[in-house]
């Protein structure tokens, strides 16, 4: 069983940056793919990137395409999502997620693990 904490959302402005970070325990973090995702309030999901086990491949939502960038620490066990230009509309709260699949996936009924989530919100 793997439990995901996120961590580093919080209230910015419109071009600023944030980095969230996504803590894993109880499994081997390196077999996992991460993933992460966004809720918007009256939004379905939605998938922003996701980062293979090996840390050698990664694949974004057009939306995010350029401005965020996934990366891992396969030694600390975290999955970082960098943040940057942030827009109004990128509001929302982001989950990070987990996959024994071990290459980047779209689909949120991918993932097994999940995290509480944590809510990044831009002021324009």
């Amino acid at each position: 069983q793997v439990q995901l904490v996120e961590s580093g959302g919080g209230l910015v402005q419109t071009g600023d940056s944030l980095r969230l970070s996504c803590a894993a325990s109880g499994g081997t973090f390196s077999n996992y793919a991460m993933g992460w995702f966004r809720q918007a309030p009256g939004y379905e999901r939605e998938f922003v990137g996701a980062i293979s086990w090996k840390n050698d491949n990664t694949y974004y939502a057009d939306s995010v395409k350029g401005r965020f960038t996934i990366s891992r620490d396969n030694v600390k066990n975290t999955v970082y999502l960098q943040m940057n230009s942030l827009k109004p509309e990128d509001t929302a709260v982001y989950y990070c997620a987990a996959t024994l699949g071990r290459y980047p996936a779209v689909r949120s009924s991918t993932y097994e693990y999940w995290g509480q989530g944590t809510q990044v919100t831009v002021s324009s």
